[in-house]
């Protein structure tokens, strides 16, 4: 059988996945399991290390291997697993001479070491009908609440042109929508020659690669939005009217002990202004309930700013102390009030998410089908329909109906 990969965490770790996957399959580990691992909360390690104690229960045999941010943070505490065969770094797992049998037990090398970084060129994505592309590695931020430069390293960019290659070999293969991502997406470009934006890279994409009908953006830092993605998010409907924003808090001294490079009104002024220019466009955030400090009147901001900046969905992190970083030795909440305010940031979120589903009832959308009678709207919305497509396609959808969370709708 093929190597099982098992992925935690972010969509720059879904697309490594599919990387890993190509290069074990040719170094004949069909029977592999390897653990793909995120460090972003306690959560997603604890996740990962009951999901490598089931592997080996239910594969006393296969060859298990961790790799990810959590394994490249803390390698000592995964090699000390019985259940690990293999423990592989953020740059070594992208490589394929770390799937031979060669490799010591624990190869994981220093990361913040390396200075740039390489494209990957993937067949695809297994059993999903877009695919990503990442364009970015790396965070020169840092932010107190964040381990992910330490497990990432320094911003790193792909160079434009063979990002458009790769674009050109999806597109080639079927794929009809694509996903920019990084770890820092809106630092791209500041160590390529000339400093071009993300908003140049969008450009050149677009205009290189005209079969492609769908580009999507992963997360986007609200100022270091450049002008010409600006432009972009204005007058170019291939660009998809979805932008998901970093913003973690709605209070400007909580903003501050975070280390963001925002205040409360720049993140509303960046809403305001991507509905300004694309009407109708989708706005989501991630946003983290209960850090350190944040008093009642901080998080109440925090949960007005979803109204405010006329947020469309979500996603809500309980604040979870990461050793090494400056917020984990700042005046901790109790548990309970975190995990009760994450409560009602999310049940917020549902709110907004049900009103803005409410809203596109009756309308058309070009829903990029996943699997049968079920895709997302170029706005990122769920749709069941009715009707036969095939995975992959763009179909339009009239939307006759809105549950709290997923839109209904017959195939034109």
């Amino acid at each position: 059988m093929p190597p099982t990969i098992l992925t935690f965490g972010c969509r720059l770790n879904a697309f490594e996945s599919e990387v890993i996957r190509g290069h074990a399959q040719k170094a004949g580990l069909d029977d592999a399991i390897i653990v793909n691992t995120c460090a972003v909360t306690q959560e997603a390690e604890r996740q990962a290390r009951q999901a490598i104690r089931r592997a080996r229960r239910e594969h006393p045999h296969a060859r298990l291997i961790v790799t990810g941010c959590a394994a490249q943070i803390d390698p000592t505490a995964y090699a000390a697993m019985s259940e690990v065969d293999l423990v592989l770094g953020n740059d070594e797992k992208l490589k394929a001479e770390s799937y031979s049998n060669t490799m010591p037990r624990v190869a994981v090398g220093d990361i913040m070491a390396l200075t740039e970084t390489a494209a990957h060129l993937i067949d695809g994505f297994e059993n999903r009908a877009r695919a990503f592309i990442e364009v970015q590695q790396g965070c020169d931020h840092r932010c107190t609440f964040c381990i992910i430069p330490f497990g990432r390293g320094n911003s790193r960019s792909v160079p434009m042109g063979d990002i458009v290659h790769q674009a050109r070999e999806l597109v080639a293969k079927g794929v009809n929508e694509i996903v920019l991502t990084g770890v820092d997406l809106t630092g791209f470009g500041g160590d390529l020659p000339g400093a071009p934006r993300l908003g140049q890279l969008c450009r050149r994409l677009l205009a290189l690669v005209p079969d492609l009908k769908r580009l999507r953006l992963s997360s986007l830092d609200p100022v270091e939005i450049d002008d010409d993605l600006w432009r972009l998010i204005a007058e170019e409907p291939r660009l998809l009217p979805h932008l998901h924003l970093s913003i973690q808090a709605g209070d400007d001294m909580i903003l501050k002990r975070m280390k963001r490079r925002h205040s409360r009104a720049q993140a509303i002024e960046a809403c305001t202004r991507a509905t300004g220019l694309r009407p109708g466009i989708a706005l989501g955030a991630d946003l983290i309930a209960g850090f350190p400090t944040e008093d009642d009147a901080m998080f109440a901001r925090s949960l007005a700013l979803i109204e405010e900046a006329a947020l469309d969905y979500l996603h809500v992190f309980p604040y979870s102390a990461r050793p090494g970083t400056p917020a984990a030795r700042m005046p901790q909440l109790p548990h309970v009030v975190v995990r009760e305010r994450a409560a009602r940031l999310r049940e917020a979120g549902a709110n907004a998410l049900a009103r803005s589903l409410a809203a596109r009832v009756g309308s058309r959308a070009d829903v990029l089908v996943e699997q049968p009678g079920f895709g997302r709207t170029e706005h990122y919305a769920p749709v069941k329909f009715a009707g036969d497509a095939p995975s992959g396609a763009v179909i339009a959808v009239t939307l006759d109906r809105a549950a709290p969370d997923m839109l209904h709708g017959q195939a034109a």
